[in-house]
């Protein structure tokens, strides 16, 4: 995602190390860093904030009202309230957003489609996270509509995943859906769709790399265009124009995709009408 963030700079006329620096701080998904991070570069008076997730801009935004932030966030930053509206907040705050949240009941209805006899389903949650209990609801909320238990489990450290997983397959879970917006899961993607697969639950989550690793589905805003567009925006700030002048953007491109060796491993039959749909079908 670097590359993509790297690449908008490049377009907006800024390569690193010849006419821009980046600071880097990685929390490694510890969301309780953030604020010192954030803190320390309001210190050293950077020119551009760049806040690639939503805990991230959270901090940002509550660290300055000054320095220029740019955010990507997997969330509406309006219901957040890093914007007041996203034509243009005339603050301090713009950014990209894929909106990975809010397409969660979606993502539910596309496994549902996939396993049409799932009457209870499992979905992880990072409890760390800010937008935890809000995608909690938007889910619960999609559940009822569809008819589907819900359990919600939590996975916030390495040895939770695979006890998560466990878990659901005790709760006698037939789908499962990994949380989304949470650079933890982001991170181990791949770690997620091989415990999919060894577990034989057909899930769902928001990076084709999930699917690659052995998960049945996938779908989710592109973050690598949301890193790019964020660039963009911060070689655009480095020009002169003013953040709260800049709407935010919303990536347009959505991505869905298909694992079929895995449906195949688990014995289903993925209907043609949701081949058909796939942006991609791994063989």
């Amino acid at each position: 995602m670097a590359n993509a963030f790297r690449d908008g700079l490049r377009e907006a006329g800024f390569i690193e190390g010849q006419n821009v620096v980046i600071e880097y701080r990685w929390a490694e998904g510890r969301f309780e860093r953030l604020p010192a991070y954030a803190a320390d570069l309001v210190r050293r008076e950077v020119s551009v904030l760049a806040a690639t997730t939503t805990p991230a801009a959270l901090a940002a935004k509550a660290a300055t009202k000054a320095i220029p932030i740019v955010f990507t966030s997997s969330n509406d930053p309006v219901r957040l309230g890093l914007v007041a509206a996203l034509s243009g907040s005339g603050g301090n705050v713009t950014g990209a957003t894929q909106m990975n949240v809010e397409v969660a009941p979606k993502r539910l209805s596309l496994l549902l489609e996939a396993v049409p006899a799932a009457g209870v389903v499992a979905f992880l949650v990072n409890p760390t996270n800010p937008t935890a209990q809000s995608q909690i609801d938007e889910l619960q909320a999609a559940a009822r509509s569809l008819n589907v238990q819900l359990h919600v489990l939590r996975g916030a450290i390495e040895p939770e995943l695979e006890a998560a997983f466990a878990r659901a397959v005790q709760l006698g879970a037939e789908a499962f859906i990994v949380g989304s917006a949470d650079p933890f899961f982001t991170g181990r993607a791949a770690e997620l769709g091989a415990l999919a697969l060894r577990y034989r639950l057909p899930a769902i989550h928001q990076y084709v790399e999930f699917t690659a690793a052995g998960g049945l589905l996938s779908y989710g805003g592109s973050i690598a265009d949301s890193y790019r567009l964020a660039g963009v925006y911060v070689g655009r700030i480095l020009k002169g124009e003013k953040p709260g002048d800049l709407p935010v953007q919303q990536t347009s491109k959505f991505d869905f995709t298909i694992n079929i060796a895995t449906a195949k491993a688990l014995n289903l039959a993925i209907p043609p009408t949701l081949l058909a749909r796939a942006d991609e079908v791994i063989e």
